[in-house]
């Protein structure tokens, strides 16, 4: 198995106090540490989501992470989706509110 490129997708949506605490620069912080690519973006007033792709090691790391989001945020609830990564991304992108 080649290390460098990606072979899962992790789909996450986060629910709680996750908008104006820093939330969307936490995960991109995180993603870019795990070398993961994707993005992450706020989905209407509470929540955001996110979809990275990398190694399933890194990825479940990277949902760990996200679960417990920075200090000032809550995170109520965490649903992920697990898919074949696409290969579509070459970095982890911080994308406009939808």
């Amino acid at each position: 198995m080649d290390k460098t490129s990606p072979n899962e997708r992790l789909h996450l949506w986060v629910t709680g106090r996750v908008q104006g605490v820093g939330f969307r620069a936490f995960v991109a912080h995180a993603a870019n540490n795990l070398g993961l690519i994707g993005w992450v973006r706020n989905v209407g007033y509470d929540q955001v989501e996110t979809v990275a792709e990398g190694q399933r090691a890194d990825l479940e790391e990277f949902a760990h992470i996200v679960g417990a989001g920075p200090r000032a945020s809550r995170v109520d609830r965490l649903h992920h989706e697990w898919l074949p990564a696409s290969g579509e991304f070459s970095s982890f992108d911080v994308r406009s509110s939808k």
